[in-house]
């Protein structure tokens, strides 16, 4: 008993109440046109964790949720900590047999769902053997009169005003769990303890800036990564939290410019759609900075940003680190360069957060640190706090991400000389033409360079000379001509021959929910009916 004079757990749960009490009659929650203080944001979590119990769950249950970002899943963040269950996030897109798999997978006892994905729900119900509460989420769809369980708002009332006692957690156990892309094989999920959603969010709060007077705009899914930790991040901040159930450019414009809103998240290819609208005409984003992550952006992706107004910052992570666990941090002499070796800069992984210490290495295939030269690759691997604490039930997953005592990201980069890290590939991603190894994103980032590509992802295609070779697939700015043989001219005035890509192909590519381009899917196609591992 002693002991807790000094020490108490970390949880993000405790966020809410602080900003619950504190900033009671400020505006927490804003959708549509409808707002809320903090004061009702943190009564309605508690009832949700009230409700949850009435229902049967406690500690140590999973909560399964398919929403949009939409208040109810902002309070998914809170409520079934309150009791000590798990959150479990799932990706909207997924496919039902996709859904169905994690549900089990998980033992998920309640499935809370918007009634836009009843239909999806119906693929998967009827094998859900655990799950014994379901709850509709109604916002833009009717509630599906097929499917039992109330709508979230009766569920809420029927749990009255009384609030249950928060259960007390151990710091070390897990709060949420997030499922993997699953790309390679089944999604894995990945657990998040109590201790390390407290501090990525406080990290992510003292690097870009949240306080009590920002308003945090949600375009990166709360289901990703668990918004990548910014619903607890803004919360502890007493921010203003704005739900936006769709990405649509007009409607972030018109978010920015009627809301105020200072904070938004995104991947860079949600940034491309909103630079190339046709809305984009004479935006001032002055006072917004963005945080992007996702895939490395292109410099021009940044420097486009910017001469908007915004300001951007570089964040890197996989769902294994919370989201990001490093950032670009930016250093005062960066201010007098060009713009174009500014954003060079900025386009680079960084440093890890502050909470994250300085446990971020580039190694080689013995664990020994690559050389500071920004030429040596090897791969990154990070460890602390805001590492996941294993595979739900996967032991030899686990073993196998955490050898050598490290998380292993799979991610090849190479570390600068002023300590900064910079991602050269995914190791499944680098082309090997010859013998020679080819950084599809180096080539990515020169293309990007040319003013008439929107879009662009580089993979290996095969070739019969050199085994593999670079295929690049573009997608052209609006009312923009050129030709796949200027796209390769254009290269190879820049960058050795044989990193250049030998074909070009003009197409629309294939994303995730989040933004990232499925370059798995590029490579099915070119390798059908040849003997090589699609990765």
């Amino acid at each position: 008993m002693l002991g807790r004079v000094s020490y108490e757990d970390l949880n993000p749960g405790t966020f809410l109440e602080r900003s619950g009490s504190v900033y009671a009659n400020r505006t927490g929650v804003i959708y549509r046109d409808r707002s809320y203080a903090y004061a009702e944001f943190r009564r309605r979590a508690q009832r949700l964790g009230a409700a949850l119990r009435k229902a049967g769950l406690g500690k140590g249950d999973r909560v399964a949720v398919m929403s949009p970002n939409t208040p109810a899943m902002l309070e998914c963040c809170f409520g079934p900590m309150q009791i000590g269950a798990i959150l479990v996030a799932i990706n909207i897109r997924l496919a039902a047999r996709e859904i169905g798999y994690i549900v089990n997978h998980s033992g998920a006892k309640a499935v809370l769902f918007d009634s836009e994905f009843a239909p999806v729900v119906r693929g998967f119900r009827a094998d859900a053997k655990g799950v014994e509460t379901w709850v509709q989420i109604v916002d833009e769809a009717p509630k599906a009169e097929d499917i039992e369980g109330p709508d979230y708002e009766t569920f809420l009332s029927e749990a009255g005003d009384g609030e249950a006692p928060a259960e007390v957690l151990d710091e070390r156990e897990t709060v949420t769990l997030n499922y993997t892309s699953g790309t390679t094989g089944l999604p894995k999920g990945v657990e998040y303890h109590a201790r390390g959603a407290y501090l990525n969010a406080l990290g992510e709060a003292l690097e870009v800036g949240l306080n009590p007077r920002s308003v945090y705009l949600y375009t990166v899914p709360m289901f990703h990564c668990n918004g990548w930790c910014f619903p607890w991040a803004a919360t502890a901040a007493g921010a203003t939290h704005v739900c936006l159930r769709k990405v649509v450019p007009e409607e972030i414009f018109r978010l920015i410019r009627e809301r105020g809103v200072t904070h938004l998240c995104c991947a860079p290819t949600v940034l491309i759609s909103l630079y190339s609208s046709p809305h984009a005409k004479g935006q001032d984003l002055s006072g917004v900075t963005i945080v992007t992550a996702g895939a490395p952006p292109a410099p021009q992706v940044i420097r486009t940003m910017e001469q908007m107004g915004a300001h951007v910052y570089h964040v890197y992570g996989l769902t294994e680190t919370y989201g990001p666990h490093t950032i670009c941090a930016e250093q005062a002499e960066w201010d007098g360069l060009p713009v174009e070796e500014r954003a060079r800069r900025k386009a680079r992984q960084g440093v890890p957060y502050i909470i994250a210490g300085t446990n971020l290495r580039v190694v080689d295939e013995q664990m020994n640190d690559v050389p500071s030269d920004g030429r040596t690759p090897g791969e990154v691997v990070m460890r602390g706090n805001n590492v996941m604490t294993g595979y739900y039930n996967d032991p030899e997953a686990t073993e196998k991400a955490f050898r050598g005592g490290w998380f292993h990201s799979g991610d090849i980069g190479v570390r600068h000389p002023d300590g900064y890290i910079e991602l050269m590939d995914r190791s499944k991603d680098i082309i090997i033409s010859g013998g020679e190894n080819i950084s599809s994103q180096e080539v990515e980032k020169l293309i990007m360079e040319h003013p008439a590509v929107l879009e662009v992802a580089v993979v290996a295609v095969p070739d019969d000379k050199w085994g593999e070779t670079p295929k690049a697939f573009v997608v052209k700015k609006p009312g923009a001509e050129v030709t796949a043989e200027e796209i390769i001219e254009f290269t190879r005035r820049h960058i050795a021959h044989f990193k250049c890509p030998k074909h070009v192909e003009f197409s629309e590519l294939p994303k995730t929910a989040t933004g990232k381009i499925q370059k798995f899917r590029l490579r099915e196609k070119e390798w059908r009916g040849y003997e090589k591992r699609i990765h």
